[in-house]
């Protein structure tokens, strides 16, 4: 594993997850979370943002998906906080739009150490699948919770409640691949004008 990697693991009554992530890969994932819909997301992000990323994931989806979504995206949270480190020489902020169709979505992530999400995605239809949309709020609210970051998201349009995840998704990994990178002028010292983030 690369310095900038992290494995952590969640065991409650509900779920059980294992997440494993490079922040420096090659943007290949390995998912197994009995949500197809929400992995095909999750691969999206891996892509997009060129990391690595491994989740094993078992909850209680015989009740509804929702324990198993908010806990992977506290999981995943803890992990980049691990992964991210001290902060040293990272750009801090990242942005993305990613279009897909007739959908159009901003993503713009500030590894702030301090947690903050603004959600502003509103889909047509309830369900894509047999995922409920609604669940994708609770999973970066449960990401910006642990990893410490702000996330501003906003879809700008968009017919398809498809579409418009996959915008989402796919602009939220291209936003954490430009604010996790290195920015060369920023070697050893830490984006801040506090001195720590």
């Amino acid at each position: 594993m690369s310095p900038r990697s992290a494995s952590v693991e969640r065991n409650t009554r509900e779920t059980q997850i294992t997440v494993r992530l490079d922040l420096d890969g090659r943007g290949k994932s390995r998912l197994a979370t009995g949500l197809p819909f929400f992995e095909h997301m999750l691969d999206q992000v891996a892509r997009h943002g060129m990391l690595d990323l491994a989740i094993d994931a078992r909850g209680d989806l015989e009740i509804d998906a929702h324990h198993t979504v908010e806990d992977i995206g506290i999981v995943l949270g803890q992990a980049f906080a691990q992964a991210i480190g001290d902060k040293q020489g990272i750009r801090r902020y990242g942005h993305a739009y990613v279009p897909l169709d007739e959908a159009l979505s901003r993503v713009v992530v500030d590894f702030s150490g301090r947690p903050g999400l603004e959600f502003r995605v509103s889909f047509p239809r309830a369900r894509v699948g047999d995922f409920d949309v609604d669940l994708t709020h609770e999973f970066f609210q449960g990401f910006v919770n642990h990893a410490g970051v702000t996330l501003h998201i906003d879809n700008l349009s968009g017919d398809n409640s498809h579409h418009i995840a996959e915008t989402v998704f796919k602009a939220f990994g291209r936003a954490l691949r430009m604010a996790a990178g290195f920015d060369d002028r920023l070697e050893g010292e830490i984006p801040s004008t506090k001195g720590s983030l």
